[in-house]
């Protein structure tokens, strides 16, 4: 198959790297010196047992700069951050054809979440994530598929990727059908080494995942903490709690079913340890926050159900604040020893 990755970064070159050597042709759109290292010398992928994957420059792996040098794809595989897709509406139609399929595999809520979706809502556009419904005019709700992902992987160096956990890319028809176009794709990631299930619910395990995001990720920007210090301090702890408790109700209004109790999913963050959250880590190198996407459009949900989110609200503006007073200075924010 033919694929197009939007966003060479950790993930897209996960997927790049193992798809390429699957036997498929996988173009990456990417600039500078991204650009450059893969097409002179491919992508690496150092795997979780530290063994190298290398991915040569060629027919079957390349980047160009401009969506129309790729053309057409069977596969558009968009692995940018929420915020940054707005940027590129004006040339993603050159790679989408009548039959493209089109997998958003995009932290947060994303743009798409009440298209397919039966009920009072359906076809509803969160401002949060798509102002006046820019993106949904643009790529077909028809032809997009619905991605969780879950490996935590870090661009080390242009071309270069390491995979620190992680192997599952969660499947779904918008609308929660097992269709035949999902069921070719979950078998072409699997036969390129990852897990692939395919859902029918699509949008009950996103906000599983989107569950732990939109309370962790704030509050660590906010206090540069890391997951396992936010689970073991008192206040954060339960400051999380409630924010998720908050938003399991935002979620049960829409119909999503909670398969997994609040408190196994903060022992699950606990697990991980001392990790710094993406939106800590955007904070300290001074990058745009993913914030719209993990929490406003959850703040956004809440008005829409009429449901009462106070600790959401309060943290979401702490927050929205933090990232307009960084980017409006072009500032990052770090910890930085006395000594």
């Amino acid at each position: 198959m033919k694929f197009a990755i939007v966003g060479a970064g950790a993930i897209g070159g996960l997927l790049g790297t193992r798809l390429a050597l699957a036997g498929n042709a996988v173009t990456f759109i990417a600039r500078n010196r991204n650009l450059a290292a893969i097409n002179s010398q491919g992508f690496t992928l150092i795997e979780e047992d530290g063994s190298a994957l290398q991915a040569p420059a060629g027919e079957s792996l390349r980047a160009v700069q401009r969506m129309a040098e790729a053309g057409v794809q069977d596969v558009v595989l968009l692995t940018v951050k929420a915020h940054q897709l707005h940027e590129l509406l004006a040339e993603l139609p050159a790679l989408i054809g009548p039959q493209t399929l089109i997998v958003s595999m995009i932290n947060g809520l994303p743009w798409w979440y009440f298209q397919g979706l039966a009920g009072p809502h359906e076809g509803r556009v969160l401002e949060s994530v798509d102002p006046g419904g820019a993106i949904a005019r643009t790529l077909p709700a028809a032809q997009v598929i619905g991605s969780i992902v879950y490996p935590a992987a870090q661009l080390e160096a242009p071309g270069r990727v390491r995979l620190i956990e992680g192997n599952r890319f969660s499947l779904g028809e918008l609308d929660g059908t097992r269709s035949e176009r999902v069921e070719a794709l979950s078998q072409v990631l699997m036969q390129a080494g990852f897990k692939a299930p395919v859902s029918r619910d699509i949008r009950s395990e996103l906000w599983v995942k989107l569950w732990g995001n939109l309370s962790f990720n704030p509050i660590s920007a906010l206090t540069h903490a890391t997951l396992e210090d936010i689970c073991r301090f008192p206040l954060t702890r339960e400051l999380a709690a409630r924010m998720m408790t908050e938003a399991q109700t935002v979620g049960e209004q829409l119909g999503v079913q909670f398969k997994i109790s609040l408190d196994k999913r903060i022992a699950g963050a606990e697990a991980v340890g001392a990790h710094k959250t993406s939106m800590l880590q955007d904070v300290e190198a001074g990058r745009a926050l993913e914030l719209e996407a993990l929490l406003g459009a959850v703040v956004e949900l809440a008005r829409i159900t009429g449901t009462p989110s106070p600790n959401l609200d309060a943290v979401y503006a702490l927050t929205r604040l933090l990232g307009a007073t960084l980017g409006r200075e072009q500032a990052r924010l770090s910890l930085q020893p006395l000594a």
